[in-house]
């Protein structure tokens, strides 16, 4: 599948803007960017092979509800990978479908959920 990496990005946007309001008033100290592929070493800090593993997203910060009513630190991050997404959907609508449920599922790990916790 091909998408340029500026149509990419605007499918991310898109992903974060179709957040309720009431999630998205809770990431003004989240930044949320676009990356070609993840560092083999990222992908072995999970334990996993990079030869044969894939990572649409990750991220980093301190999740809430570990946070105390002092926490200061610079934006927690949340990275969406463009060649694994890409390489895993057929079509378009594949895309966008997998970018939204890697921009939700990356943010579920800001608020505090765990990968079985996910809602969907």
């Amino acid at each position: 599948m091909r998408i340029p990496p500026e149509e990419f990005e605007s499918l991310v946007a898109q992903a974060l803007d179709g957040l309720p309001a009431e999630f998205a008033e809770l990431l003004e100290n989240v930044a949320v960017m676009v990356e070609e592929e993840p560092e083999p070493s990222i992908i072995r800090s999970f334990g996993l092979d990079p030869r044969r593993s894939t990572l649409f997203g990750l991220y980093q910060g301190v999740p809430q509800p570990r946070r105390d009513t002092y926490y200061s630190a610079l934006p927690d991050r949340v990275t969406i990978y463009r060649g694994p997404i890409l390489r895993e959907c057929h079509d378009r609508l594949d895309v966008i479908r997998q970018v939204r449920d890697t921009v939700v599922h990356e943010l579920g790990h800001h608020f505090g959920l765990g990968d079985a916790e996910m809602p969907y």
